[in-house]
Formats: structure tokens, C-alpha cells, sequence
């Protein structure tokens, strides 16, 4: 409610003395204060906070009447009266000096000369009068004065000798009405018979206070007893009783809050008891506690001393709190813990030392709660004030080790709903300050709606809206966003100046327009123009005075304010749109003064001071000046019957819901009209339902066609202890899904009841679902639906849960309830500049803050059985995108709650839960989480109630929820034997490993690398020979050995053991291979198994990519999981590396790299559409390419198996590419070429400019090539991809690949290269190639015009390649084995055969050069010869 900000004010005083204030005193307007020493009585003022008149004693006087101690204002702020040490009461009275004109502070011009009153820029309130203090009359009461209490007409004095005096403020005492407590009988409550009498030391009042509304005395005796005295008719003796508090026993001072009817009485221990009293028995009853708990403040709670001072707020919203030893504290009505300085940055220092806590002997509130005037005490040893020249005062020398007091302004935000119940109907959170707002939106839907209206609107500056949201990022975030930060809005100085403080404050629904009230007038504020409204007429601001509150109904103000001219209480509705002036303003009079407003849809609720209830239909109307409001009287309510007081109301509102339903049901047309009448009647929350058991009475003022509203019925009272309200359900929000059935837009849907209770926490009213809609729910739904149903014998039920912030605002549809803090952040000032309030208090900002409700009422409901009414809030709420969070939360709570409890739960609300969780996608992930932010002693309660984690993991496994599955992996670890976790743990693997979550892997191949050399065996195994340990039986062979999970690294982690010689820590590795008894176990049998295990499961996972043609997942899998992929293919080029299906394995290419199919050139657009649609790929256009380049990588890797260079290339997909990458050999006069590995090719290899040039030279690309591969050109970092590769089978020898790579990339150099290489490969490969290229030629003829066309490009190098498969096998027919295309009919190119069977000269200058490279011989030793006997060769990549 009420939050600090800022650093404290430090005030000095302006006159020289010894002594340090003791008291300060405010008078009852607030805006003058007394300060009190020993010997001086001063007067200052609030604003600004400055000293205006000092009386000081002369020592003759001090050891006369004793140094003054205590000090009450007069109503009128015309007196002041003092006791004194000696018994004497002094009366003070404050004058004003010569005439009103005259002021302390005079306003000159750069001149010198006085400005006068109402100049423009001059602050008013800078203008104070000049006030006089002078001893008027001195009392004597013979006795030590305790404690004294000034009312209206009479000033009570309670002396030590057991009397209470009624002195005059003229000086005048009459005996007869004085009060002797020992004559006045003490009970337990005003019904019980006459009680006995106080007597002995503790039969006088030690401290004492008025409560008005419960017209008597709150006093706290001298024996720490506590007790409420009635005043009598005329203060008759005999007519005062006394009524004792049962549990106060060592009590030192009290505090009445008049609005709420509460005592709290402080105590020595430290704690604060607040008392109710019983309106009927006229008990004393123990409402709350306010006490530091152990739970919060371990190492302070008990040695906080007893409180020495107890202030209630001037709104009576909150409760400040000092403590003996040091230590403040500010608590809502009903017990919410707001402020302490005693903990965090209060009580700690920034290097984590203690604070030593300050003092405080005295506090008063400032106008409107804004500021707290403070007395602190400081020791001599805290850093004392600095001169302007840097060095200490003199007069601090001489007042060392001796304390000090301070004067400090603490300054303070409050919520608008303390003075202000109708922002109880809104979801925003504003807070109102001295001189300025702070304001949260929740929808910002509705913000952007209106910033557009109001940036296209006449006269409004696109720039002055800020910037305008896009609706459409703003579904499912609207809640989310802008809860951090504040809009702070400034308040327009020239109001501010003139009206100071502010008193009222109101922003609408959409939280775009404010409007605030202060002394006088009213203003109002829009948020997208940034710009204020204020009256245009100065003299209508200062004749009207609000005093009921604001509230926006629409785009108006509707006000409630006395008229000072005509001396009348009027209704005003301005419209937002006009300028502020009485003439577009309705005006309505009022019979009474107006206390609260409020609205309802469209109708206005004014509480009255008469206590009645005045209710106002409004209607919108357009005329000439623009919209008009009216307003017409429905209905008046008399409260008069169980309202004892009018300032006991603390809001009133209308609402449309019902407590029974046995009063009859209204048609839905009439759901406008409010069906109930709520009053928060000091803490309880009474409802008024209306009348509908008969016919609507008929209006014969208005008409026989006139009815009047329905009457309401006796209150019923629905809560306690209740600090703020709030309704939500406007028309067309549902709080639940009810199985599809949902309201009409246009109707109101059942509205529900929050409740704010200070220390208890937070109550729900919530509508309960009728038992038929049952019947409606999801068939998935119904079983949970049947296991919950059950008859409703009402049709609401009141649920309290706890929440851990202060609420503020509720929004019901998010599942939210929005707070805000008090955020501290430590001194970082100077040490010259820091004074003793600088180091001792830190810097304080509001903060937003939020709890999720939905947990806690969900536990609530099926803690009562309610389970079809949670099971439809959840259903209600599971669109939310922390739904799943919140499940999580309320398993843990419970499980937290049941399973550590020490006797058995009767009833446990586990198993409920979680069947209303499994109702849920995620149910699997929810557990999961649960259990693994429990201890591992909860799990076996936590899985008797969920199920079995076993079957959880196999879910997860079938719904391929593989990070959930990792999680119960996990769980199992711990749960199950090692052999089962070993399992489980290949099944995880395999599917990670199919669905390509790598990183996961990697997690994985660690698990199992832990699991295989964690921990001994210890089971009697057989030892299995070497040639059992192999692919196949390694997993049998894992069955039979121990594991620990210990173990986590990814390389095997040597264990600890202890040498019990020396005591020494020997580090060794724990081996789990199980060896025969005597013989000596191997080290590292174990690592070699689990490596061979590991290395086929990979194995394995490769080869099936790769039979699948699915080269590029393959690739991945390659770099994210450190897979040898050029040794592995080398032992597998003569199996699994070689295509199967050439055509398919084309067309998967096509597929993974989203490489278009090529098209001739110069053929029609159609055809090559056509074409292009013969093959299924995922290819349509450059949208899709962009689609496909611009998608994120399955991990944080880029593609995941691109070297260094290659993804240095890809960085800049947009950037126009001149000319493709062409890899060909470099010929140099004398050097010898050699074909490098890829990785020297893609990460280090470059080419100087001379050697492009001599690449151009040699190597000249033909015309028709270069169009070829203009029109096929695909992605760049495919094309990149693809390059890479083509180096990776080349140098494993997997031609076949090679020759498929180079075909999609068109690069006529490449595929002539592997030609030339798969000319020396052995039979059954050679013939496999020509056969598989045969095969694409063929289906590129029927289906391919592109591709057909570059294979009559190459026509004579694939002649080549056939002839020489027909060489290598001399008993088969070329045209049986390697035949081409019938399509074919250009005669081949003449062929010279030599003597070599596979060597050929051609014509094409590029097979010459590569046929004199085959025939070189091998000079240098370092050259690598592969399997075929072939050179590597060095090949450079030229791309720009």
C-alpha cells in the first residue's frame, strides 16, 4: 500500500542549542508541525519544510515547570499545549503576525523588490504567514503528567496518580468530570456484572488515546495491562467501564485506527497486538499479531526491544512500527509486512557487515502520507556533518559520546486504491506520489488501439504517442510486457503549485488517461499526447473541492465535490474530449456530502455521508459541443441499519453476483442491473443481495409504465479482515472453460470476488460450475470429468490462499496477481558527502512484482473436492504460456507438504492433482520437472501417485519427447539398478541419435562412458574371450557388469581412494570389466569395451544415413558427435559407402539441400516447369530458398558440419554471387601437384592471384558449361556444403558419391575429375558407377531437360568411363552391361587406346592434362597412395 522511495530528507535546524527535539507533533490538517526539546517549543512547516516560529524558556521557567515532555494540537491549529516534568500543562497559543499578507519568506525579483500574491511562477505555498508563540495559561495538576489527548472542545490529562483531568482550552478545570481509575470497574466485556477495581501501582494510565468511532479511550496502564474505557454521557463515573485485553500484559504504547475500529497495543517483547472490539458483548477480541517471524528474520526477531512507538497512517491504510533497539517497520491494516529496516540493504552494509540500527523515538505523517517526519538517534561515532570547507564543526567536537538526533523526511508512494476503492475495478497498478504518478499497463492491445486513435486524430503528433505496438506480436505477451517499469508521469507544476497535495487520483481501463484531484480542482492527464488538461477558468479550479473520489466512466470524469460558492455538494461529469469548464459539464446536486463513488457498467453508486446509498443511470448523448453525459437517479438505499458510522465505510461497490440462489433467478436481460451491494464495513465485507422473491414494484412519481428497482435484502457477511476488493468477469470474460460452452460476447459473464486480507493472504469468491455441465465435457475429458462430479450444494465458495506480495491489481484472465516492492540499492556516495542518514538508509525505488494464483486456488479446490470446478479453471487457463509452470508449482507444493509430513495425510491431495495434470499435454515434462527440483527422498511419494518412472520414460520415448525422457533417465539413475539405467539409456540414445538432437547425444555418449567406468563389480560374472567381446555381443556383455553413475565427464575420470599406509589420496581408475577369480584384472579392458560398445552404435546410426542417402544428416552427425567420418567411410567404400540407387540417391539430394533441378537453356519456361515438377522436392522459387537459408540450425552450430572457412562463406547470403566455386587441379612448370585432405583444403589451403590466372589459362570453362550452372544454381551455403562433401568422399574413395555430388553442382571440371578417378577403381565399383550413371542419364532423359542436357555435354567422358568398364570385365558385352541411353544418337568422339586399359587419349584438352598427371611417377616419399594406387592431387576452390 504504502512503498518508500528515495533517500530521506535531511532537515537541520536553524538555531543554535544543545538540545536535541525529542517529539514531533502534527496538527490535525497536517500542515503545521511542533518540534519539542527540553527547553524550546518550534513550529515548521510541511511545505516547504522550513522553520516558521520558536519559543524558548528561559532557565528560571525550566526549573520551575520541568523540561516539557509531551505536546497536542487544538483542532483549529490555534493552540498548542505542553506538559511539562513537573506537572504543569502550559497552553500555547499560534497566532498570525500583523495581517495575512505578511510572510516569513518574501518572493523578490532579481532586483530586490517583492513580488506580489499571483504572479505567474511564484509557488504560493512558498508564501507562509508569519506565526507568534505565546504562553497563554499555565496549569498545575499537582502530579506527573503520563500522557495527554486533545479533543474537540476539552483536553484529557492522565496524571500518575490514577485521574484523568478535563481541562478547557481557555485554562478553565472542572473537577467533577475528572476521572479516577480507581473507581472505574474493569471486565472482560460490557455484558459481564459489574468487574473489580485497579488498585495498587498500576491503577494509572501510562499511555492514552481517543477513538471517535468507538467513543471511548484505548489506555495501556502502568503494569502493562491494556484495556478500552467507554466514555459516559456527560463523563459521568459512574457511567465509564472498563474492558481489559486479555493477552496484553506488557504493554507501552497504543494506536487506534478510528476507519477500521482497531487498538493496537504495542508491547516489550517486540510485538504489536490488535485488538477488534465486539460490537454486541462489547469484548476485546485479537484480530492479528505484528511480529518479526523467525522464518523471515532469524538473527533479529528476538532482539528487537519493546515498541516505543505506534503512528497510523493518515488514511488509516498502514501502520508504522518502532522498536527499542533500533528498527522501523511499516505493516498494512490487517498484518502485510510492507517495509523493514532491520533486514537487506536497511541492515546490512554494501561489504555484508551489519548496520548498527537506527533509532527512532518519534514519527508523525505529513499531508496525505506522502511524507513520514522522523526523530532519529544517532551515537557521536557515525560521521557527523561536514562544513562547506570540508571539516568538522566545532560544536561536534564538543558533543562527542553523547547521541544526536536528526530530523528526516521519509519519503513514501502509496496505492490509489488506500483513498481512492473505485480503481478496485481496474487491472492496472498506479501508484500516487507528492508530485507525481506511477502507472503500469496490463493491456497493451487496448494501448496500442488507442495510440493509433490518437495519433490519427486531429491536432495529435505521431511522435508525442510513442511508439505504436504491432497487434499483432502483442497475442499472448499483452500481460507480460511493461511489468518492470513504470510510466512516471509528472504532475503539471502550475496545478501543483496552486493545489498541493494530491489527494485523488484515477486512470481508466485502457490505462491511457488519468485524472487527479488535489486541494482544489481537478486535472487529468493522456498518455499518448503527453500532454495535461487544466482548467481554462482559475476561478471554477478554486471553488470546487473533491471529496468523494474519482472515477472515468468512457472518455469522462465523473466527480464528486462541494461547491465553496453555493455552499452544495454536487455529481460533475466533464467529457475528456472538451475543454475542462463548467459549461461541458453535467452537473447534478447531491443531498449530503459524498464520501465514496464508484461505477458499474452504466450506472454510478455515490455513499453519501447520511449514510445512504444514491445510485445514478448514465447515458451518453451527442450535442452541438460534442458528447454529453447525463445522469437520471434510480434508486436510494438506506445503511443507516447497519452502518454505525459513515467514515467506518471503506469502499462500496455493485456486482452482479448472488450468494443463493433460493431468492429467485432474473432473466438475463436484466443482468445490467447490479444484483448485490457490497460495503467493506471497517474489514468486513457485507453483501446486500436484492429482492426478486416478488413482482417489481411500480414507480407512481414517474408513471404507471415506471417501475422501481428491486430492495435489497439484510446484509450478509461474506469475509473479514479485508483491506481491498476487486471484481473481475466483465462481458465476455469467462474465468473457465466449461467444455466449449461459453457466454455471449454481449452478456456479463459471472463475475468473481478477490479479496485482499493483509497477513491472511488473498480470498477467492468463485462461481462453482453446475452440474450439468458435466455433460459437456471433451470425451478425453470425461473420465477426469466422472471422477470429480459431484452435487454443488451452493453456488460459490470462498477460498483463501497465500500470496508473498502485497496485492495491488488481479488479473483473472492471466492467472496474476500484481504487487509492488520496495527495491533498495546501496549508497554509492562520496565519504565526504555521506552524512549519517546516507550511510545508514539506502536508496529505495518502487518495484513491480507478481505471483502466479493459479497453483494455490487449484489446491484449494480439490483440497474440497471441488475437482470438476478445478478441472474447468485449468481448462481455462491452460492457453497461457506458463500453464504448465504453474501445474508444476502445485505438484511441488503438495508433494513438499505430504511427503514430509510426520504422521500419514488422511486425505492426500497427490494423487487428485496429478489425475488433473495427466488431463494436460505436458504432463509427462511437468513430473519430470517436479522431481527434479525435489529431493531424491520425495521421488518414491512423488511416482506412487504419478505412476512408475519406468513408464513415464516410455511414454516420453513413444510421444518423442526426448528432453523429457533425459530428465526420467535421470530420475531412473538413481531409482533402478545400473543395468536398467544402462538400457534405458541406449533406448534414449538410438532416438536421439534418429531424431538428430545432438547435443543430447553428446549428453548421452558422457552418460554412458560413466555408467561403463564408474564403479567395481562386484557380481560373479564370466569373464568372455576376445572374440566374444565384439559388436554384436556388446550389449549382452553389459548386462553383466556393475556401473556408477558418478561418473559425468566426458573422458573417464580416475576415482579417489584413500591409502590407508600413508593417508595419502591415490587417484586410479575403478575397472568394470569382470575378470576370474585370482587373476588380475586389466585397466583398461573396461574403456575398450565401453569405446567398441559406443563406436557401433554409431557405427550403425552411420550406416543407416547413409544407406538412406541422407549424406548431409550424415555429416552433421559427424561434426556434433566427433565420428571419424574419412576412416570410417575408407572401411566401408566397398559395403555400405557406395549408392545403391543412384537416381534416389539424386533425388535426396535435391531434397536436403533444397537444390533446384537444372534447366536446359533456351527452353521454354513451361517445359522447364514441368520438368521441375516431375521430381518431388521442396523447390519452389527463390521464397523457398530464402525459407530454407534463413531457418535456425537444430544447435547452436551453424549447420553443424561446415569447417572454418566454409562457414565464412555462408555468413552473407544476400550478397550476389559472380560465378560458382570450381574445383580444379593446379598445374604449376616444375611443382608436383597432390591432392591434399579436406580438412587442409576447406580450413587452410588459398590460392595466390597468379595461380587463378594460370587456372584460367589451363582450365578454360566452356560457354555452355557457365550457362548450365547459372541455371541450376542453388543456396550458397548448400553449394558450399555440397563442395565440402565432394573433398570428404573423395579422400575416402567413395567415387560413387563423388560422381552424384558433382552431377547436382553441375561442375563440369569435377565430374571429369572423378571420372578420371573412378577410371582406376576396382571391377565391381567401376562397373557399379558406370551402371548407377547409366541409370540417372536414363531417367534425365524422360524426366530432366537439364540434366539431360549436361550429359550430352559430357557425352564422350561418360563413353570413356563405360569403355573402360567393358575393358576391366572381357567376358561381358558393353551394351549388356554399361549401355547408355537410347536418346543418344550423336556418334561417340573418336577414342585412341593405348596399351594401358584404362588410359585413353581424347581430344578434350582437360582429360590430356589428367592423363598425363595419372602417368607421372612418384618422386617424394611424403605422397600418400591410396587404396587404388592413386595420387592425391591438390585442389584449389575459386569462388567470388
Amino acid at each position: 500500500m504504502y512503498f518508500m522511495v528515495g533517500w530521506p530528507k535531511r532537515l537541520s535546524f536553524p538555531y543554535k542549542t544543545n538540545e536535541s527535539p525529542h517529539l514531533v507533533v502534527a496538527d490535525v490538517a497536517r500542515s503545521l508541525f511542533v518540534l519539542l526539546c527540553r527547553s524550546q517549543l518550534s513550529v515548521w512547516a510541511a511545505r516547504p519544510s522550513i522553520l516558521i516560529s520558536s519559543y524558548r524558556a528561559s532557565g528560571k521557567a525550566v526549573e520551575q515547570f520541568g523540561g516539557y515532555s509531551f505536546a497536542v494540537w487544538r483542532d483549529d491549529s490555534g493552540a498548542v499545549a505542553v506538559s511539562t516534568q513537573h506537572g504543569y500543562v502550559l497552553l500555547f497559543e499560534v497566532k498570525v503576525l500583523g495581517d495575512k499578507d505578511r510572510r516569513v519568506y518574501e518572493a523578490v525579483d532579481h532586483r530586490g523588490s517583492p513580488i506580489r500574491h499571483g504572479s505567474p511562477g511564484v509557488k504560493d505555498n512558498a508564501r507562509l504567514s508569519a506565526l507568534s508563540l505565546c504562553l497563554a495559561k499555565v496549569l498545575d495538576l499537582q502530579a506527573a503528567i503520563t500522557s495527554m489527548v486533545a479533543l474537540p472542545s476539552v483536553l484529557v490529562v492522565a496524571t500518575a496518580d490514577g485521574v484523568l483531568h478535563h481541562v478547557r482550552w481557555d485554562g478553565l478545570t472542572n473537577g467533577t468530570k475528572s476521572l479516577h481509575l480507581c473507581t472505574i470497574p474493569f471486565a472482560m466485556d460490557l455484558q459481564s456484572s459489574r468487574g473489580p477495581v485497579l488498585t495498587g501501582e498500576g491503577a494509572h494510565v501510562r499511555c492514552l488515546e481517543f477513538a471517535p468511532t468507538l467513543t471511548g479511550f484505548a489506555a495501556v496502564l502502568a503494569d502493562g495491562r491494556a484495556g478500552f474505557l467507554t466514555a459516559g454521557s456527560g463523563h459521568n463515573t459512574e457511567q465509564v467501564y472498563g474492558v481489559l485485553a486479555q493477552e496484553v500484559s506488557d504493554g507501552t504504547c497504543v494506536a487506534i485506527n478510528s476507519k477500521y475500529r482497531l487498538l493496537a497495543f504495542g508491547c516489550a517483547s517486540g510485538a504489536v497486538l490488535v485488538y477488534t472490539m465486539d460490537i454486541i458483548t462489547g469484548a476485546l477480541h485479537l484480530s492479528h499479531t505484528l511480529e518479526l517471524t523467525a522464518q523471515d528474520f532469524p538473527d533479529i526477531c528476538r532482539r528487537t526491544g519493546g515498541v516505543v512507538f505506534l503512528c497510523w497512517s493518515p488514511d488509516w491504510s498502514v501502520l508504522v512500527v518502532s522498536w527499542e533497539r533500533g528498527g522501523l517497520s511499516l505493516w498494512s491494516v490487517f498484518g502485510a509486512l510492507l517495509l523493514c529496516t532491520l533486514t537487506g540493504d536497511f541492515g546490512f552494509s554494501a561489504d555484508g557487515g551489519r548496520k548498527d540500527p537506527m533509532k527512532f523515538n518519534s514519527m508523525s505523517w505529513g499531508p496525505e502520507g506522502y511524507h513520514l517526519w522522523v526523530l532519529s538517534l544517532r551515537l557521536d561515532g557515525a560521521p557527523c556533518p561536514a562544513n562547506p570547507s570540508g571539516g568538522v564543526t566545532a560544536e561536534a567536537k564538543d558533543q562527542e559520546a553523547t547521541l544526536h538526533t536528526e530530523l528526516m523526511l521519509l519519503q513514501f508512494v502509496k496505492s490509489s486504491i488506500a483513498v481512492n476503492p473505485c480503481m478496485s475495478n481496474q487491472e492496472q497498478v498506479l501508484l500516487q506520489g507528492e508530485d507525481r504518478l506511477y502507472l503500469s499497463c496490463s493491456h497493451l492491445r487496448e494501448f496500442a488501439n488507442t495510440a493509433s486513435q490518437s495519433s490519427s486524430s486531429p491536432g495529435s503528433s505521431v511522435d508525442s504517442a510513442g511508439p505504436v505496438l504491432d497487434s499483432g506480436n502483442l497475442h499472448g505477451a499483452s500481460f507480460l510486457l511493461g511489468h518492470k517499469h513504470w510510466h512516471i508521469i509528472q504532475i503539471h507544476n502550475v496545478y501543483l503549485d496552486a493545489n498541493w497535495p494530491i489527494r485523488f487520483s484515477v486512470v481508466d481501463g485502457c490505462g491511457q488517461h488519468m485524472a487527479v484531484a488535489g486541494k482544489l480542482g481537478l486535472a487529468h492527464y493522456t498518455l499518448a499526447t503527453r500532454k495535461w488538461k487544466l482548467f481554462g477558468n482559475i476561478n471554477q479550479e478554486q471553488t470546487m473541492v473533491v471529496t468523494g473520489g474519482l472515477v472515468w466512466w468512457k472518455d469522462f470524469i465523473v466527480a464528486t465535490c462541494h461547491n465553496l460558492l453555493e455552499n452544495q455538494e454536487e455529481l460533475r461529469i466533464y467529457p475528456r474530449s472538451s475543454n475542462l469548464d463548467n459549461a461541458h459539464a453535467h452537473i447534478c446536486k447531491l443531498p449530503a456530502s459524498a464520501l465514496l463513488l464508484n461505477v458499474f457498467q452504466d450506472q454510478l453508486l455515490v455513499f453519501l455521508s447520511d449514510r445512504c446509498v444514491e445510485l445514478y443511470a448514465v447515458e451518453q448523448k451527442e450535442e452541438g459541443l460534442g458528447p454529453q453525459a447525463c445522469v437520471r437517479p434510480l434508486q436510494r438505499v438506506s445503511l443507516v441499519g447497519c452502518v454505525a458510522h459513515s467514515s467506518l465505510v471503506v469502499s462500496v461497490m455493485l456486482g452482479n453476483m448472488r450468494a443463493e440462489p433460493g431468492l429467485g433467478s432474473r432473466p438475463a436481460m436484466q443482468a445490467s442491473v447490479g444484483e448485490s451491494l457490497l460495503l467493506n464495513l471497517a474489514g468486513q465485507l457485507v453483501m446486500l443481495q436484492r429482492d426478486r422473491s416478488g413482482p417489481q414494484p411500480l414507480d407512481s412519481e414517474n408513471g404507471s409504465r415506471c417501475r422501481k428497482q428491486h430492495a435489497f435484502c439484510s446484509p450478509v457477511v461474506l469475509a473479514d479482515c479485508v483491506e481491498a476488493l476487486w471484481t473481475t468477469g466483465r462481458p465476455g470474460q469467462v474465468l473457465w472453460d466449461t467444455g466449449g460452452h461459453k457466454e455471449p460476447a454481449e452478456s456479463a459473464g459471472p463475475q468473481v470476488l478477490w479479496l485482499g486480507c493483509g497477513q491472511g493472504g488473498m480470498k477467492v469468491w468463485l462461481p462453482l460450475i453446475p452440474g450439468g455441465d458435466i455433460q459437456r465435457l471433451k470425451p478425453c475429458q470425461l473420465e477426469a470429468g466422472k471422477l470429480f462430479h459431484h452435487t454443488l450444494m451452493c453456488r460459490r465458495i470462498m477460498l483463501p490462499f497465500p500470496v508473498v506480495v502485497y496485492p495491488l491489481a488481479v488479473l483473472a484472465g492471466q492467472g496474476l496477481v500484481l504487487g509492488a516492492t520496495s527495491e533498495t540499492f546501496t549508497s554509492v556516495l562520496p565519504s565526504v558527502l555521506k552524512t549519517g542518514v546516507a550511510v545508514q538508509l539506502p536508496f529505495c525505488l518502487p518495484q513491480r512484482s507478481f505471483q502466479l494464483f493459479l497453483p494455490a486456488v487449484l489446491r484449494e479446490l480439490l483440497a474440497r473436492n471441488l475437482g470438476e470446478a478445478a478441472l474447468g479453471l485449468a481448462r481455462g487457463c491452460s492457453n497461457l504460456p506458463y500453464f504448465r509452470h504453474a501445474l508444476e508449482m502445485a505438484l511441488h507444493a503438495v508433494l513438499e507438504a505430504e511427503a514430509a509430513a510426520r504422521t500419514p495425510v488422511p486425505d492426500p491431495l497427490l494423487p487428485a492433482l496429478a489425475k488433473l495434470a495427466a488431463e494436460f499435454p505436458g504432463f509427462l515434462r511437468t513430473v519430470a520437472h517436479c522431481a527434479r527440483k525435489s529431493e531424491v527422498a520425495l521421488w518414491d511419494y512423488l511416482f506412487a501417485a504419478v505412476g512408475s518412472p519406468k513408464e513415464l520414460f516410455e511414454e516420453s520415448l513413444l510421444a518423442r519427447d526426448l528432453e523429457t525422457a533425459a530428465s526420467y533417465l535421470i530420475i531412473l539413475q538413481n531409482m533402478e539398478a545400473p543395468a536398467a539405467s544402462r538400457q534405458h539409456a541406449t533406448l534414449l540414445f538410438n532416438s536421439a541419435l534418429e531424431d538428430g538432437c545432438w547435443e543430447l547425444c553428446q549428453h548421452m555418449i558422457r552418460f554412458l562412458r560413466a555408467i561403463g567406468s564408474g564403479e567395481e563389480d562386484t557380481a560373479s560374472a564370466v569373464v568372455p574371450s576376445s572374440s566374444e567381446v565384439t559388436v554384436t555381443s556388446g550389449l549382452e556383455f553389459f548386462r553383466n557388469r556393475s556401473i556408477s553413475l558418478s561418473q559425468t565427464s566426458e573422458l573417464p575420470t580416475p576415482l579417489p581412494v584413500r591409502d590407508g599406509t600413508q593417508g595419502k589420496v591415490i587417484l586410479h581408475k575403478a575397472l568394470s570389466v569382470p575378470v576370474a577369480p585370482g587373476a588380475k584384472r586389466p585397466r583398461d579392458c573396461g574403456d575398450c569395451v565401453e569405446r567398441l560398445f559406443l563406436e557401433s552404435m554409431l557405427s550403425r546410426h552411420a550406416r543407416r544415413l547413409l544407406e538412406a542417402s541422407r549424406i548431409g544428416d550424415l555429416a552433421r552427425f559427424s561434426a556434433h558427435l566427433g565420428f571419424e567420418l574419412i576412416g570410417w567411410l575408407r572401411s566401408e567404400h566397398e559395403r555400405s559407402a557406395q549408392p545403391q540407387d543412384y537416381v534416389c540417391a539424386l533425388h535426396q539430394l535435391h531434397r536436403d539441400f533444397c537444390w533446384p533441378l537444372p534447366s536446359a537453356p533456351g527452353l521454354d519456361g513451361n517445359k522447364g516447369a514441368q520438368a521441375t515438377h516431375s521430381l518431388p522436392v521442396p523447390w519452389q522459387g527463390e521464397s523457398t530458398v530464402r525459407t530454407w537459408w534463413n531457418r535456425e540450425p537444430e544447435s547452436d552450430r551453424t549447420d553443424g558440419f561446415l569447417p572454418v572457412c566454409a562457414l565464412s562463406l555462408s555468413e552473407n547470403p544476400e550478397a550476389p554471387i559472380m560465378q560458382e566455386a570450381y574445383l580444379t587441379p593446379i598445374c604449376k612448370k616444375v611443382d608436383e601437384v597432390s591432392v591434399g585432405s579436406a580438412t587442409d583444403m576447406t580450413e587452410s589451403s588459398s590460392m595466390l592471384e597468379a595461380d587463378w590466372a594460370l587456372l584460367d589459362e589451363v582450365l578454360p570453362v566452356p560457354s555452355l558449361s557457365i550457362s548450365l550452372q547459372l541455371a541450376c544454381r542453388g543456396p550458397a551455403k548448400a553449394n558450399v556444403q555440397l563442395r565440402y562433401l565432394h573433398h570428404i568422399f573423395s579422400e575416402a574413395g567413395c567415387i560413387g558419391w563423388c560422381l552424384i555430388i558433382a552431377l547436382v553442382l553441375q561442375d563440369l571440371a569435377l565430374l571429369r575429375l572423378d571420372i578420371a578417378l573412378a577410371s582406376h577403381s576396382p571391377v565391381n565399383m567401376l562397373a557399379e558407377q558406370a551402371k548407377g550413371l547409366t541409370a540417372i542419364e536414363k531417367w534425365a532423359t524422360q524426366h530432366c531437360s537439364g540434366y539431360k542436357a549436361f550429359f550430352m555435354l559430357i557425352r564422350s567422358d561418360l563413353h570413356f568411363l563405360y569403355s573402360a568398364a567393358d575393358a576391366l570385365v572381357p567376358h561381358t558385352s558393353p551394351t549388356s552391361m554399361v549401355a547408355g541411353p537410347a536418346v543418344c544418337v550423336d556418334p561417340p568422339p573418336t577414342v585412341e587406346w593405348d596399351t594401358n586399359p584404362v588410359a585413353y587419349r581424347s581430344p578434350n584438352p582437360e582429360m590430356e592434362h589428367i592423363e598425363k598427371l595419372n602417368e607421372e611417377p612418384k618422386k617424394e616419399a611424403k605422397t600418400t597412395v591410396d587404396d587404388y594406387g592413386l595420387e592425391p592431387e591438390t585442389y584449389g576452390c575459386h569462388i567470388s
